[in-house]
């Protein structure tokens, strides 16, 4: 039976940020789809229903679409929040690695945008949120590959953007900064470490977990992405916590040399 409310589909939200945001959406009225790999043994929270997705499969991603359209009618809002990081250096990440990172963090996000565009435009309208990170903007030492796919998202989001607009619909960012998600836990190690990259490789891993650890509470994430799905004059970029907003103005005025000297700084990286 098609829902009375608006409907908001959401990958990834067994847990972290995904969670959060399915939780914040029915607050503000929405019927909320969560997906999950395996929803076997989840936690069912009133107003989320609960569908496995492979979003590397296109035919899981096929059949997840049709399916809710066929339970509640429509969807109004798509957020693409199924992640998972890669630390190290490139040297130490095999190409079967960032492979794999790439399927999930940039072709889910793909597969997923290219099958509810045509339930979209055929509504007249739509919203489609991706989930970035600061690293989507900036660099991530010993995280090359992951910065990579967050770049990537960025500019497939904006570009896609100007496709669909003149069908009421809006591809938008929301940009994280350190949240405290449990991000480590979904964060794979190289697969070929090595001694020459293994000082710093550790000291930049602990920068990134005292960033997650000490970062902002995950429903500061969430209402950035409530705010991308019901705003009346959306934005293109919603960088979500006093950090991530600091670093995403700071990109913009600093210049490239003090900023670059700054971030080596940070991850204590040798001039």
């Amino acid at each position: 039976m098609p829902s009375s409310h608006p409907v908001a589909l959401i990958t990834g939200a067994n847990s972290g940020l995904g969670k959060f945001a399915a939780l914040g959406l029915v607050e503000a009225g929405f019927d909320v789809v969560g997906t999950s790999r395996n929803t076997n043994g989840l936690e069912r929270r009133r107003g989320v229903t609960l569908r496995d997705l492979d979003v590397t499969s296109d035919e899981s991603v096929a059949a997840l679409v049709e399916g809710v359209i066929t339970d509640f009618g429509r969807i109004d809002v798509l957020v693409n929040n199924a992640g998972m990081g890669l630390a190290g250096a490139t040297e130490e990440n095999s190409i079967a690695q960032q492979q794999k990172l790439f399927d999930i963090n940039v072709f889910g996000v793909i597969r997923m945008t290219r099958a509810v565009l045509p339930h979209m435009r055929a509504q007249g309208s739509g919203r489609i949120i991706n989930i970035s990170s600061i690293f989507g903007f900036m660099p991530a030492p010993y995280m090359a590959a992951y910065s990579a796919t967050k770049h990537a998202v960025e500019g497939y989001s904006e570009s896609v953007d100007h496709e669909v607009r003149g069908h009421n619909i809006r591809v938008l960012l929301v940009e994280p900064g350190g949240t405290r998600t449990g991000f480590d836990d979904n964060t794979t190690a190289p697969d070929h470490p090595l001694d020459a990259y293994a000082r710093q490789r550790n000291l930049a891993n602990q920068v990134v977990a005292e960033q997650v650890n000490g970062g902002d509470d995950p429903t500061t994430v969430a209402k950035a992405i409530v705010a991308a799905a019901t705003d009346v004059n959306p934005k293109l970029r919603y960088p979500a916590g006093v950090k991530a907003r600091q670093l995403s103005a700071m990109r913009r005025v600093v210049p490239s040399r003090i900023f670059d000297k700054q971030l080596r700084k940070t991850f204590e990286l040798t001039v």
